[in-house]
């Protein structure tokens, strides 16, 4: 392990990578990271200030404008980010049990899921950037044509709850198409980012070309990686109310923002879904992460006819999770990141109770058994409440289910666009022609049918409403982390 991040423990030693190598902060604060399962410190972090974010812009800027990776065909680019990636790939252990201290990953999860999706991240990117065509269109006077030389400096700013996985899906396309990055990681999550860096750096990514500064958002880090004139791309995932502050700071330049946000996804199953399906995905897809996640399919709709047969099933699923130690093979459900959003996820059971919703199962934060330093709370079921409540129509971010009964096709596309949010919808049916419909009227940036998150990075991921702006994958990376040019050539 390079100068950095140390082994083990709370002495491990966190620092900024600026210019390719390990940096101290221009101010003398730190920082703790905690292990979610008991609240251990697992390491002190350099708490960043304005002057470290601009080191760090000025150090992706130089790389820009004077170092060899722009200037690099993305065949040369693809050989470097390969080697990137089977460095992560020698590493995944390493990696997945820093990815697991540090945000209460499953292990299993993040050793045979993530990890190996970080490496996917590097290397589609660098193999589409290498491959993608570009347009010509000749008409015996002239020739036109386009390229796509790279944006510039971008500055990234990723989240905790899957920390390394979407760090890198911002990372490897703005570095695929020959962008240099600034790369601030969630302050809850720092630790695979920097080793990531480390082992980046050692195989062979130029220094200067992916730099990272910890800290916190404001005027700290955040501000400057937003409102420097000099970055000349924000790409963002977390709350909606983050990326507003982030989208106006960045106005400042007219720099654009791509912005993946909050959501409150709908989960539709129709009286002629098969539950064999229906019941254990949608599981996943609220309990997954243990709900961490902002494309989490937390409001559940059910056609009425079968909502007593797919509750029982439903409950009687989430009461078999086992919650607790995340590096236990048999555990399902991890601690939340935190005790200030446990605060805020039970906070929602209570303001649901309030509104008139009734709790099948969970409801209350776990303290026993072994649990009682960490941050965990069990499935949570809610059954009660009306669409327009406030618990159906705000993120909770946790595994808190509200379960609302519908009766025909119309009212369940309304239900699920009565949203401010637009970033996912799930739909289970086996009448594909209902399928089709509802997808074309969803008013989502994805939608699964009869199956959840399955994902093919060539197509656009993003949300619309307050979930978020823009879309990244494939092409529409490119045009996000390109400056495509028109060239028109006179032949006769």
């Amino acid at each position: 392990m390079t100068q950095g991040t140390e082994t083990a423990g709370k002495d491990r030693q966190v620092r900024h990578l600026i210019g390719g190598r390990a940096a101290d902060s221009t101010g003398d604060e730190t920082f703790e990271t905690r292990n979610p399962h008991d609240n251990s410190v697992i390491g002190t972090v350099t708490r960043g200030t304005a002057a470290d974010a601009e080191r760090a812009i000025t150090s992706a800027r130089k790389a820009f404008d004077e170092g060899p990776w722009p200037k690099m065909t993305p065949r040369e680019r693809r050989t470097v980010l390969h080697d990137v990636a089977d460095a992560v790939d020698a590493h995944r252990e390493e990696l997945a049990q820093l990815e697991t201290a540090d945000s209460g990953k499953l292990l299993h999860q993040a050793l045979h899921g993530e990890m190996p999706r970080v490496a996917q991240n590097l290397r589609f990117f660098a193999d589409y950037a290498a491959m993608a065509g570009n347009e010509a269109y000749p008409d015996g006077a002239t020739l036109s044509y386009t390229l796509y030389p790279p944006a510039g400096v971008v500055s990234a700013i990723s989240p905790w709850n899957a920390p390394l996985m979407l760090a890198t899906w911002k990372v490897a396309p703005a570095l695929a198409f020959g962008n240099t990055v600034v790369l601030k990681p969630a302050p809850q999550t720092p630790l695979t980012a920097t080793r990531f860096g480390e082992l980046a750096t050692a195989a062979g990514l130029p220094d200067g070309v992916l730099n990272i500064v910890h800290g916190f958002g404001g005027d700290e880090v955040a501000g400057p990686l937003t409102g420097d004139p000099r970055v000349d791309r924000i790409t963002f995932t977390g709350s909606s109310a983050t990326g507003a502050r982030i989208m106006a700071s960045a106005a400042t330049h007219l720099t654009p923002v791509s912005a993946e946000m909050g959501g409150k996804s709908a989960n539709i199953v129709f009286d002629d879904a098969d539950l064999d399906v229906a019941v254990p995905e949608s599981i996943r897809a609220i309990f997954a992460g243990s709900g961490q996640m902002c494309f989490a399919g937390s409001r559940l709709f059910v056609q009425r006819g079968i909502l007593p047969a797919f509750l029982e099933r439903f409950t009687a699923e989430a009461e078999r999770i086992t919650v607790g130690d995340p590096k236990n093979q048999k555990t399902a459900m991890g601690p939340l990141i935190e005790q200030r959003h446990l605060d805020k996820v039970h906070g929602y059971v209570e303001l649901a109770r309030s509104e008139g919703g009734s709790v099948l199962t969970g409801g209350s934060p776990l303290t026993t058994g072994g649990l009682e330093r960490g941050f965990y709370y069990p499935p949570t079921i809610i059954t009660g409440l009306a669409n327009e409540s406030r618990t159906a129509q705000e993120e909770i971010f946790g595994p808190v289910e509200t379960v609302i009964p519908f009766d025909t096709e119309q009212e369940a596309l309304h239900l699920a666009n009565s949203s401010p949010y637009g970033l996912g919808g799930i739909l289970f049916t086996t009448d594909l022609d209902r399928a089709h419909r509802m997808a074309a009227a969803w008013q989502a940036g994805t939608v699964w049918v009869n199956c959840f998150f399955e994902r093919d990075l060539r197509l656009p991921f993003g949300g619309q409403g307050i979930s978020g702006i823009g879309r990244e994958g494939g092409q529409h990376s490119r045009e996000f982390f390109t400056e495509p040019r028109a060239v028109m050539l006179r032949l006769r």
